[in-house]
């Protein structure tokens, strides 16, 4: 069990979209500005050829239709004329709106490739505190449903709703053309209309952002329960996993029903209002026709027509349904902006610090063991390269603003480190010192308290004590998952905030109690550690820790294809994996993390021998429970409560007859 405090759990926020979202996903859709261009062209293009071919039936009743009427010899060819050019302006609408919604598949899939990669990327640099404290099935919700929700919005919401804009004023300026007071009546109808739309739109919107939310819970704690299946069934948890699960199903039914019952409400009530102001406007305009009124607009004053109010009834829809349109793409819209803030709120989270300039670099050394050259080739010996200007004085100064005792270790470590004349190079040995350290998860709850000890070059440092006595805290730090916060730790005499993060990883071989194994061969699998190394290489690392013999038994052998985390393994086989993976990367040193726990004793000492010839001329951390495991450590390291009760050989604890002594003998459980 990992030392690390618990972090509160995240609920579902009900926040609304975050400022700036809009804008940060047009960013993202006018990178590809010619293609949005001809887009927008062509929304423009058949908003026009909707609006003309409503704006063209006046003149096709008036001027084409109505003369035909009682005509003793017709003249048909100007009224096939004004048909075939009112069919060519159909077409052009048709074509126009195929182009449009061809291009945008095409932007909108880049679009989202794009910001996938960029998230993924930003993932990729985020510290291990923020995959602690956030659930890995709503890290994933990212991925799938927020996506989905801007695919959505990119493809139909945003350009339906750019289109019903352009409708609206199209069809608005047609009606004005034809006739001023009917406008004016339509304008007065709408404004009654928007106000019982936005009622409805309001609430709808706020549960759509909900529905998202909680999507993105029931997706963690999915996720949770398939990775714990078979605890939860070892337990008989089943019925208290289904209420949990019924609970949270529960927030997403409501959430979900409400939004898509104001959402499905939204067109039937504007659908209703608008064949209600087409019932008065054919009343009204029917009494005006018959009656002879006069009329007036933007094309002149006259008598009111047949033609123009037949034109007006279809404006008129024209006008109200992209009103209908946009209200339900503004549903959407909602929920695509709370998918995209989540999305950038990911985005938007600090990445790891750094702050090393201290880089590892392959060294040849001299005759004398202490001249050396950097080369661009392996050779087996590697070394600190300072930045220029750095001569190692940095660190040492600030090691004497710590205790006497801890800057007398610091200085040691100082003396005592192999380095180049100008100081810029330092000899990788594995010498690893802890100073003053202390350090939280949470600042205010220290883990480890005022830690300063030292692990020689070459030595294999165990560290026992119960859980949540700060093991694994240590080696946490040491390859700077986390940054202490007071006092320093340094490696090879060089404080670890100066070192780059991959550089200092690279020079640690870690081999965890939790073995992850990716989809792929068990080559792929051992490669993983290094990844340019040769097949010969990963036999070679298989072998030295015993994982060749079983690796060939497979149906396969190193050619068998891993899925499901190795499922068809054994404990005991993935963790032999894991630590092939470890030797092929042929680390400077190394951190086991209960790397044996899960083999039987029998499959351990076979795994011990190969990790024997594995650990050789490395410096060595060894987290065990297995005391057994330990006992040819250099120096073994009670901690308890975040601090070091006693430190020796084996041998020297067992004679101070102390903590170590009770753990050992059986007197004190290590729990």
């Amino acid at each position: 069990m990992s030392d690390k405090q618990n972090f509160t759990g995240r609920k579902p926020q009900m926040a609304k979209a975050a400022p700036g979202t809009t804008k940060r996903i047009f960013g993202y859709v006018f990178q590809y500005k010619w293609r949005v261009a001809v887009v927008v062209l062509c929304i423009v293009l058949a908003a026009a050829a909707q609006a003309g071919s409503a704006l063209f039936l006046q003149s096709l009743i008036d001027t084409y239709i109505l003369p035909l009427v009682g005509a003793t010899d017709p003249d048909w060819m100007p009224l096939i004329r004004a048909l075939s050019l009112m069919a060519c302006l159909y077409v052009a609408g048709i074509v126009a709106a195929w182009a449009y919604n061809w291009i945008l598949v095409g932007v909108a899939q880049r679009v989202l490739k794009s910001i996938r990669d960029d998230m993924f990327a930003h993932q990729q640099e985020l510290p291990i505190r923020y995959f602690d404290t956030h659930e890995h099935g709503d890290i994933m919700s990212h991925y799938t449903n927020d996506t989905d929700t801007l695919r959505q919005a990119i493809t139909q919401s945003f350009p339906q709703m750019f289109q019903s804009i352009i409708s609206c004023a199209a069809a608005l300026a047609s009606m004005l053309w034809l006739s001023v007071p009917f406008t004016a009546f339509v304008l007065v109808f709408t404004a009654i209309l928007i106000v019982v739309v936005r009622a409805i739109v309001s609430r709808s919107g706020r549960y759509f952002m909900k529905q998202q939310y909680w999507i993105g819970d029931v997706n963690a704690f999915v996720e949770e329960a398939v990775n714990g299946q078979k605890v939860i069934k070892v337990f008989n948890h089943e019925p208290a996993t289904q209420i949990t699960f019924d609970k949270k199903n529960e927030e997403l039914f409501e959430a979900s029903a409400a939004a898509n019952t104001y959402g499905n409400i939204t067109m039937p009530v504007i659908g209703n209002m608008g064949y209600m102001l087409y019932v008065l406007l054919a009343i009204v305009g029917g009494i005006a026709g018959i009656a002879g009124w006069g009329n007036f607009g933007l094309a002149g004053a006259g008598t009111l027509t047949l033609g123009t109010i037949v034109s007006f009834l279809t404006l008129s829809r024209s006008f109200i349904n992209p009103i209908g349109q946009i209200s339900m793409q503004f549903n959407m819209v909602m929920m695509a902006l709370a998918g995209a803030s989540r999305i950038f709120a990911l985005m938007d989270e600090p990445v790891e610090e750094d702050g090393g300039t201290v880089t590892l670099v392959n060294v040849e050394l001299g005759a004398d063991g202490r001249t050396m050259k950097e080369v661009d080739h392996v050779t087996g010996n590697w070394a600190w390269k300072r930045e220029e200007g750095d001569d190692g004085t940095r660190s040492l100064a600030a090691a004497h603003l710590l205790s006497p005792k801890a800057a007398e270790v610091a200085t040691k470590a100082r003396e005592q480190a192999i380095t180049s004349p100008d100081g810029r190079l330092t000899l990788l040995r594995g010498d690893v010192r802890f100073t003053d350290v202390t350090f939280g998860y949470n600042p205010d709850k220290p883990v480890l308290h005022d830690i300063t000890w030292f692990a020689k070059p070459g030595q294999k440092i165990a560290l026992v004590g119960a859980t949540g006595a700060g093991k694994t805290t240590v080696t946490n730090l040491i390859n700077r998952f986390y940054d202490v916060q007071e006092g320093q730790i340094l490696y090879d005499g060089i404080s670890v905030k100066g070192i780059r993060k991959p550089d200092l990883r690279r020079s640690l071989g870690i081999v965890l109690q939790d073995v992850n194994l990716f989809t792929g061969t068990v080559m792929d699998n051992i490669r993983y550690g290094k990844l340019d190394a040769t097949d010969e290489e990963c036999i070679a690392a298989a072998k030295l820790t015993n994982a060749d013999g079983f690796i060939r038994m497979l149906p396969q052998g190193y050619q068998t294809v891993l899925e499901g985390d190795g499922s068809g393994l054994s404990q005991g086989q993935r963790q032999l994996i894991s630590i092939a993976r470890a030797a092929v990367a042929d680390p400077p040193a190394l951190i086991l993390d209960e790397a044996t726990s899960s083999i039987d004793t029998r499959t351990e000492e076979v795994v011990q021998a190969g990790m024997d010839n594995l650990m050789k001329g490395r410096t060595v951390f060894v987290i065990a429970h297995r005391l057994s495991t330990v006992r040819n450590s250099d120096v073994i390291m009670v901690l308890d409560h975040g601090r070091i009760l006693e430190r020796g050989s084996h041998d020297e604890l067992i004679a101070l007859k102390g903590e170590y002594y009770q753990l050992y003998t059986g007197a004190v459980e290590l729990d």
